[in-house]
Parts: C-alpha cells; sequence; structure tokens
C-alpha cells in the first residue's frame, strides 16, 4: 500500500474517532432515547456537542478535497515525494487541528487546518504535473 493511500487510511480511522466522540457527546448532551428517535424536536447542538459537530463536518470537508486526488494518485501511479510529503502533511495537521478543536484551542486551530490544505493543494499540483 503507497505512503498516500495509508495516509488516506488513517485520516478515514480519525473521521471513525470523531464520528464516534461527537455521537457520545450527542447522547450526553440530548440522551440517547431522543437521539434514537425523529429527531425533529430537538434544540440545536451546543457546547462541547456543537464542537465536535464541527469538528466532524470540517474534516468530511477535507477528506472531500483530499481523498479523490489520493485515489486518482493510485490509478494513474503518480507517486513522487511532493505527493508523499503532501498525503502527510495532510494526515498530521488534521490529527493535530482534531486535537486542537476537541479542546477548544483557539488561533493555533486554523494553522494546523492552514497546513492540511497545503499538503492537498500539493498533492493536486503534484498530479496536474506542475511539479516533481
Amino acid at each position: 500500500m503507497s505512503v498516500e493511500i495509508t495516509m488516506l487510511a488513517y485520516a478515514v480511522g480519525l473521521l471513525f474517532v470523531l464520528v464516534f466522540i461527537q455521537a457520545l457527546a450527542g447522547i450526553r448532551a440530548q440522551g440517547a432515547v431522543p437521539l434514537a428517535n425523529s429527531r425533529d424536536d430537538l434544540p440545536p447542538p451546543s457546547g462541547f456537542h456543537a464542537r465536535m459537530k464541527r469538528v466532524v463536518d470540517n474534516h468530511r470537508e477535507g477528506l472531500t478535497m483530499f481523498a479523490p486526488l489520493v485515489l486518482i494518485a493510485a490509478v494513474v501511479g503518480v507517486s513522487n515525494g511532493t505527493t508523499v510529503l503532501g498525503a502527510q502533511l495532510f494526515l498530521y495537521s488534521r490529527v493535530a487541528h482534531a486535537v486542537l478543536y476537541v479542546l477548544g484551542v483557539p488561533m493555533v486551530r486554523p494553522l494546523a487546518w492552514a497546513v492540511g490544505f497545503v499538503g492537498t493543494a500539493m498533492m493536486f499540483v503534484a498530479l496536474m504535473g506542475w511539479a516533481a
């Protein structure tokens, strides 16, 4: 398995963990029975539950750009220093971003997000043939 595919698999694993924590936060905030029903009359999430929903949404959003690039690279057989570094930057920054988000750390969190975005952009640039 290539480094890029491995980083994608770990990024999906991170999503599993974040969704699980978000579900537990929802149960704690709203209760298991209301969440098992239609959810039509639930109040909007707040506090930690809302933060977990945002971090899950944010990670999903990052994956929607990153995952297709990794899969395209695998299909066309592109794997080089730029794609490997881009994939590693994406994963490691997303872990840092998630931890910072869960802990509610302001100001530094956007820097971690930016590193992940740069990693994704590196993958795109390499696939377009604009970098080695």
